[in-house]
């Protein structure tokens, strides 16, 4: 695995889960994954289940007009849509996407960032502009890796409980 050196201007790339190359971005504290892959609430769970595929990622961000509306985890399509017996080919990600989401924005810090995955016990928060836009992700990984170990094993305790 390798790290993302940043530079002058904070930003970096490295290679991410499945060996893609990803940018990292560090604004005003924060680290993220920026231009996260999205799905339209009117596309199928098999749209979205192809995305997660081809990112190799177990999350994508739902949004509509770039503004961040839900977010869909191969988690949900197992529990709302495969469990329930529902046909994924007719079930549009809009009823299964979950939609009362933890975001930041970019002038979070990592503490805070830190602080609300813990209290809220989540393992991602998308970074949103003032407006709704989906800018970037933030994952306990992403802390993991760049983040203070001691916070980031704090972090992950809380999380898990």
């Amino acid at each position: 695995m390798q790290l993302c050196r940043f530079g002058v201007h904070g930003a970096g790339n490295r290679r991410g889960e499945g060996g893609k190359e990803e940018t990292w971005v560090r604004a005003s504290g924060t680290i993220m994954t920026s231009n996260p892959q999205t799905v339209e609430p009117s596309k199928t769970v098999v749209d979205a289940a192809r995305i997660m595929t081809q990112e190799d990622a177990g999350v994508v961000h739902v949004t509509e007009n770039g503004r961040l509306t839900g977010m869909v985890t191969d988690r949900d399509i197992a529990i709302r849509v495969v469990a329930e017996g529902k046909d994924p080919k007719s079930i549009t990600v809009r009823e299964v996407a979950s939609t009362n989401l933890v975001t930041i924005d970019l002038e979070q810090d990592l503490d805070e960032a830190l602080r609300s995955m813990a209290k809220r016990q989540v393992r991602r928060l998308p970074v949103v502009e003032e407006d709704g836009r989906l800018v970037g992700v933030v994952a306990q990984a992403d802390v993991a890796r760049q983040g203070d170990d001691t916070k980031t094993g704090q972090v992950v305790l809380e999380i898990s409980e």
